[in-house]
């Protein structure tokens, strides 16, 4: 199978409301213009500094995704071009953003990351967290950074229906999010969780947003 029908395959069986990231990580830029050239705008990094590799020798039409774990040293060589950064799991490291972004005079598009699965090595915020974060002074006055929704990843279990609670919650939480007033720097409309071995769950869920990459790629 090539990347191009990989790809072809996986959009005929996610809805149209659904963003697809393909995640690009450790793939070769050969790899990553195949799926450019097969329509691919949208593709995930875990790692700042190959991603900004990536970012100067592609077409520069690429939305370059962060979507591992985000080191704040590292945030200054994203901030030019990031197009969204979905891990941002504390206000420190969003306060950081903020700060970068403005350097380049740009909102930063970010999605809180969320504590969901069974497992201490995901990072990510509580529902309390969140809400702690969302309503304190320090948040309502940067300018520079915009919370456009939440990210979360399930266990990594056989188990389907665990996924799915997992999901579910992640889902309420941003339900109640939505009801929130919109402000200048808060605008939840994405809901990003899934990837290639739950995507089907996750928008039965009511993602809105999955992150692809051994299934288009091929595995590493």
């Amino acid at each position: 199978m090539s990347i191009r029908n990989n790809l072809l395959e996986i959009r005929e069986a996610i809805p149209e409301n659904v963003s697809l990231v393909a995640v690009s990580k450790t793939k070769p830029n050969e790899d990553i213009l195949e799926a450019y050239e097969a329509g691919q705008r949208i593709f995930g990094e875990n790692k700042i500094q190959e991603m900004s590799a990536k970012q100067q020798a592609l077409p520069q039409d690429i939305e370059w995704h962060m979507i591992g774990h985000v080191q704040t040293n590292k945030i200054k060589f994203m901030a030019p071009y990031v197009a969204l950064v979905h891990g941002v799991d504390s206000l420190k490291l969003l306060q950081e953003i903020d700060k970068q972004a403005a350097k380049h005079q740009r909102v930063i598009a970010c999605l809180l990351q969320v504590h969901i699965a069974n497992e201490e090595t995901k990072f990510g915020l509580d529902a309390g967290e969140v809400n702690e974060l969302l309503g304190s002074e320090t948040f309502r006055k940067m300018t520079n950074v915009e919370i456009k929704g939440l990210m979360g990843m399930a266990s990594f279990t056989d188990d389907k229906r665990q996924i799915q609670n997992e999901f579910s919650q992640l889902k309420s939480l941003f339900d109640d999010l939505q009801r929130l007033p919109k402000t200048h720097n808060f605008n939840p409309e994405i809901l990003s969780m899934g990837m290639s071995g739950d995507y089907s769950i996750a928008i039965a869920c009511g993602s809105t947003m999955v992150r692809i990459g051994s299934s288009i790629f091929g595995t590493r």
